[in-house]
């Protein structure tokens, strides 16, 4: 009985910290939309990389793991940061000069889709089936929704912004697909190897391209970097490994539809923003389509 208990109890902290990881990753873009307020994007997303990279880089040594010294790994690492940080990242702080938060949370949460969509066309090393087809139909439905209607109305800028999110989700998927090569390495590693490769490429776009020592950013802009970088990047990525290892790789996804909701009420409560009718429609069938992609199947029979 005393060990049932606490299973229920190891159980229920684990979920609640995978509601805290979902929040802390949909309350990204809020932070993102603040910060571009007044610091430059690309200037922005180094400052996250940076300041998270070398956090997690601590923690690993707090924990006695060495950071790998192989050339051809950390190559690597240089490409996984191109994919899940240096190319998106700067591509959604860019379009959230343009577009509500709400909204870019809403696109780029179909990362799992287009991750389905690439496997089944580029990799084929997993198995299609009719559920995950039917996600696929209705994020795609949802995504044509929302970028589609509002094409109508905002043709330039707004557009241009929803197509380069939805371009930085297509990265994280093939980041996804990408990472299954870092096998036997601790999963922190990866993290903090292409936190850092992407330090080391942003820090001279910067320089030459946005010019940050000419930058005037306000207190809210600085402390939504902050907040940007130790609560959605480095603790969120503590959180995500620790999630790995107790609920398994398919129960930690379940993140990626419980943070678009949060996400986008997050946008409406703190940043007053409001979301069409047919955005709403969008964002069911996206959130729909993650769903089907994402919550695994019981089998007949079996216990969980």
């Amino acid at each position: 009985m005393e060990a049932a208990g606490s299973q229920r109890a190891d159980l229920i902290r684990e979920l609640a910290l995978l509601l805290l990881l979902a929040t802390l990753w949909g309350a990204s873009y809020s932070f993102i939309k603040l910060g571009v307020a007044t610091i430059a994007p690309i200037t922005l997303i180094a400052a996250r990389t940076l300041i998270a990279g070398v956090l997690l880089l601590g923690i690993m040594r707090w924990r006695g793991i060495r950071m790998p010294r192989d050339r051809a790994i950390w190559s690597r690492f240089a490409v996984q940061a191109c994919l899940n940080s240096v190319i998106p990242w700067t591509l959604i702080a860019w379009g959230e000069r343009f577009v509500d938060a709400g909204l870019a949370t809403i696109l780029n949460s179909a990362a799992p889709i287009f991750a389905f969509l690439l496997t089944v066309l580029v990799t084929r090393h997993e198995a299609a089936t009719a559920r995950k087809f039917f996600g696929v139909v209705a994020g795609m439905a949802g995504i044509l929704l929302i970028v589609g209607v509002s094409a109508l109305d905002h043709v330039g800028q707004q557009l241009l912004a929803e197509i380069a999110i939805v371009i930085a989700t297509i990265c994280y998927a093939c980041g996804a697909i990408f990472s299954r090569g870092f096998k036997g390495l601790d999963p922190m590693a990866p993290a903090v190897g292409s936190l850092l490769s992407g330090t080391a490429m942003l820090i001279p776009l910067s320089l030459v391209f946005e010019r940050p020592w000419t930058l005037a950013p306000s207190a809210g802009s600085l402390a939504a970097l902050l907040a940007l970088a130790v609560f959605s990047t480095a603790a969120a990525f503590v959180i995500y490994f620790r999630l790995i290892q107790t609920l398994g790789s398919v129960g930690t996804t379940a993140q990626a539809y419980l943070r678009v909701p949060i996400g986008v009420a997050l946008s409406v409560a703190f940043l007053g923003e409001t979301l069409a009718a047919m955005v709403w429609v969008g964002l069911a069938c996206v959130v729909l389509g993650v769903a089907a992609m994402t919550v695994p199947v019981r089998r007949a029979g079996k216990t969980a």
